[in-house]
């Protein structure tokens, strides 16, 4: 690829996604995979007045050497180095870039369950951590190709030639033209007038089917709102947290999920697929389902703890947007999640209700905000799925018919 066309994207990483400002230190989590771009979105960082840029590398294999020679109590440890790094994040609030390259089946092997407890031993040690820093930083997830990751989405092609086309892939679908910023800005306008929209219908509920099976109503918090695009950090910086995205989303009512809903697509995690799999909700929570493969894993989901089973996010997203048009599975969530309609397990987020920064993190939570360790996307729109409104005036407003928006 192209250096120019890989400064543009490292550019709008830097200036679109997290938006850095002066005086601002920012940490990069990346695999091995491209470090010549790394070191342009770093470079692209200083260029914005980032005081200091810190990059912390990732390298699957080794991940998994862990998993295997470390006991399930070192796992889930805090050494006190990752203390000392977290109060470091809670005090100086950096802003913070994730570059995803990551195998798909890179992890494929590793012990499932003792992973699951060193996650749950973990998470009581970050929770406080996390909680601080909530809704007050700036951060954005984008993508780059791994020769794994290519091969995987490419296997009949050489390697070099893979990563060319999810290049193209990754770099299409995040609205890296000639003027990626101005892009993106008009994105984020239409994004923004469709989630004023729907708030404006002061919506009870939704409910969703499909021919598949699906028949699911969601009910919402009267105080949340549809988000979509970028967002504000109670720092008041404007960030795009996603590049792509392509979704309208809100946190719904915990307790409030009635009804089955079937995926359509597999849900790529910890490098397996789970495929073919349904959730029934009751009283908001998922009191039954199945997977033709990897239904063990799927359990691992839903039980990881109180919060896994309830929904923390309900994403609406066009089955006609730039990720379906490619006709790929990136068997990877940020690309994937946005190629349809979408829910989420488990967390939810405070900053889907309104005036979110003059309440404190537990009062979002009790006005029906899911927490949890986990949050899971997984995709649940077909090409003739309908979504109706129906409103506190009792109204039905036809929200998606035949896969897509109807207004």
């Amino acid at each position: 690829m192209k250096k120019t066309v890989l400064r543009k994207y490292a550019r709008l990483i830097a200036e679109a996604g997290v938006n850095v400002r002066p005086g601002q230190e920012v940490f990069i989590a990346a695999g091995l995979d491209q470090p010549e771009f790394v070191k342009m979105v770093a470079e692209e960082c200083y260029k914005l007045g980032a005081v200091r840029v810190t990059v912390d590398w990732d390298y699957q294999p080794l991940s998994k050497v862990d998993n295997r020679y470390c006991t399930v109590e070192t796992l889930g440890s805090l050494t006190g180095y990752q203390k000392a790094r977290w109060e470091y994040y809670v005090e100086k609030i950096p802003c913070r870039i994730y570059l995803d390259s990551d195998d798909p089946d890179g992890l494929c092997g590793i012990d499932q369950d003792k992973m699951l407890r060193a996650q749950q031993m973990r998470y009581p040690l970050i929770k406080g951590y996390r909680d601080a820093l909530e809704n007050k930083y700036q951060w954005c997830i984008a993508a780059v190709p791994g020769p794994a990751w290519a091969k995987k989405l490419f296997p009949d092609l050489t390697k070099h030639q893979a990563m060319e086309k999810l290049w193209e892939a990754i770099l299409s679908t995040s609205r890296v033209m000639d003027d990626p910023v101005a892009a993106w800005k008009e994105h984020n306008d239409d994004l923004h007038a469709r989630c004023a929209y729907l708030n404006g219908l002061g919506i009870d509920k939704l409910h969703y089917t499909a021919s598949n099976g699906t028949d699911l109503t969601v009910g919402m918090i009267p105080e949340a709102e549809f988000k979509g695009g970028g967002d504000t950090s109670l720092q008041g910086i404007f960030f795009n947290p996603n590049i792509p995205t392509e979704e309208c989303f809100i946190s719904p009512m915990r307790g409030a999920a009635e009804g089955i809903v079937y995926a359509s697509m597999p849900l790529s995690r910890e490098g397996q697929l789970i495929e073919n799999f349904w959730i029934r909700f009751r009283e908001g929570r998922a009191v039954e389902w199945h997977a033709e493969k990897n239904n063990g894993l799927l359990t691992n989901i839903i039980t990881a703890d109180e919060g896994a089973a309830y929904l923390g996010e309900c994403a609406l997203v066009p089955f006609d947007s730039p990720i379906r048009q490619t006709g790929l599975l990136f068997y990877n969530t940020l690309f994937d999640e946005n190629a349809a309609c979408h829910l989420a397990l488990g967390m939810g987020f405070a900053d889907s209700i309104r005036d979110f920064e003059h309440k404190t993190l537990e009062e979002c939570r009790a006005l029906g905000v899911n927490d949890s360790m986990i949050h899971v996307d997984f995709m649940i729109g077909t090409a003739d799925l309908s979504i109706d409104a129906v409103t506190r005036a009792g109204e039905v407003v036809p929200v998606f018919r035949n896969g897509n928006w109807a207004f």
